[in-house]
């Protein structure tokens, strides 16, 4: 590995990204064998403020990894494939009975929807694979992602856990029967349900004690806990006049420990947490 030429990503990120207002931050590694060979942090944690000063990016920071958790969510699955208690081929709805009925999207609006059977039963492979025909509300393509949104049917917007996430995914249509077509989807956060239902242990608590503990993951949660709070990097978007402005409205606090833990894009996490995540999948899955 070029020291020299590695460095050039470095150069490119700054002047690309950093310097020009595009991104507030940027932590890179590159990491071979084990061994991490090229570590860079560019930019602020928290962008200076009119009441507060500009807090660099450490290698310690706290970042909301979004849908980074997804590996982390079907790694916690496969390992209850690994131990008998679910298979890749097993219907969703031998844990979820109220989706054994679910229908396909035909036409109509929410409230008004038309519907038919699906060609085949939704499989945990379909999670696992995002051929499930969930969506994701924020895809505003259709009548069924804006389903998504006037019912606020993701986790974040939870307030009455996981189970109250599936119990709104029941009342609506799919977009396509299950193993036709692939669509990005909340087909995570369902494993996520799924790990908590077939485990008998609640989700952060099997991931603590299955994946977090066993590596090390000190620093991996699905909220920044007051103790670490201040080193949760802030979340940016691009605001008026095209500057970096904090995002605050419609956005979740990960400070606060969420009613519906989302197994598709909840945790926050630093740099070497996920790193000790990773080498663990290169080693073949050695915890």
């Amino acid at each position: 590995m070029c020291a020299t030429r590695l460095a050039r990503i470095d150069d490119f990120l700054q002047t690309r990204y950093i310097d020009n207002g595009k991104l507030p931050h940027a932590h890179l590694v590159v990491a071979r064998g084990g061994q991490v060979v090229h570590r860079s942090l560019l930019g602020q944690a928290r962008l200076a403020t009119a009441d507060a000063p500009a807090v660099p990016l450490a290698e310690d920071t706290l970042l909301r990894i979004y849908s980074m958790t997804k590996p982390i969510t079907s790694v916690a699955f496969m390992m209850l494939v690994e131990e008998g208690k679910v298979a890749l081929e097993d219907p969703v709805h031998r844990f979820i009975p109220g989706w054994r009925n679910l229908g396909v999207y035909v036409s109509g609006a929410p409230g008004m929807f038309m519907t038919k059977p699906t060609d085949a039963p939704m499989r945990m492979i379909d999670l696992l694979r995002h051929t499930s025909g969930l969506t994701y509300g924020f895809q505003t393509r259709t009548n069924v992602d804006g389903a998504y949104r006037s019912g606020k049917v993701e986790p974040f917007a939870q307030k009455e856990g996981l189970q109250g996430f599936i119990d709104g995914l029941a009342k609506l249509p799919l977009e396509f029967s299950p193993g036709t077509a692939w669509n990005y989807s909340v087909s995570t956060d369902v494993l996520g349900y799924l790990v908590e239902v077939i485990s008998g242990l609640p989700f952060e608590q099997f991931l603590q004690q299955r994946i977090f503990g066993p590596l090390g993951m000190v620093d991996t949660a699905f909220y920044a806990a007051q103790d670490k709070v201040q080193r949760l990097a802030e979340c940016y978007i691009i605001g008026a006049g095209g500057k970096l402005a904090p995002a605050t409205q419609g956005w979740p606090d990960f400070s606060k420990k969420p009613a519906a833990p989302s197994g598709g894009g909840g945790l926050v996490s630093t740099m070497d947490d996920y790193l000790r995540f990773c080498e663990m999948l290169r080693r073949g899955g050695e915890l």
